[in-house]
This record gives structure tokens, C-alpha cells and sequence, in this order.
């Protein structure tokens, strides 16, 4: 057997098994769902005090670092 064949044969088996761990995942997500442990829809979290009362990517991305420390520990009070 050469270098080609056991890269393919190892490649194979990786795909196997990938693919038996992603249908044991998501068996097991459907199990716990089914069951009611997960909720599909909840409450958006958002914080008190902001002027629209949401925060976005967009508005996290324009905050500089000392704003985004302030968040973090008005999320962490809540």
C-alpha cells in the first residue's frame, strides 16, 4: 500500500467517524428538546439604562474597550 492509499483510507475513516458523532449530536439535541429541557424561544436579554434598550453587534463594535468593560459588568449586576 502506498503513501496515497493510506492518506485516502485515513481520510475516509475521519469522515466516518465525523460523520457518527454528528448523528449522535443531534439525536441527542433532538432527545433533550423533545423532551422540554430546551426552549426554542425566549426572552431577548437587554439592559436597563440604554436609550433604545437593546444592544447590537454594530453598537458593540463602534464602543472603545472601556465602554465595553462597563457593559460586561452591567450584565454581570442583572
Amino acid at each position: 500500500m502506498n503513501k496515497e492509499e493510506e492518506l485516502t483510507l485515513l481520510l475516509k475513516e475521519l469522515v466516518d467517524r465525523v460523520k457518527v458523532l454528528e448523528r449522535t449530536v443531534y439525536n441527542a439535541d433532538n432527545v433533550i428538546m423533545k423532551s422540554g429541557l430546551v426552549k426554542v424561544d425566549s426572552l431577548r436579554p437587554s439592559i436597563n439604562g440604554s436609550p433604545d434598550g437593546e444592544i447590537t453587534p454594530d453598537r458593540i463594535a463602534k464602543m472603545d474597550w472601556s465602554e465595553i468593560d462597563e457593559l460586561v459588568v452591567k450584565m454581570g449586576s442583572e
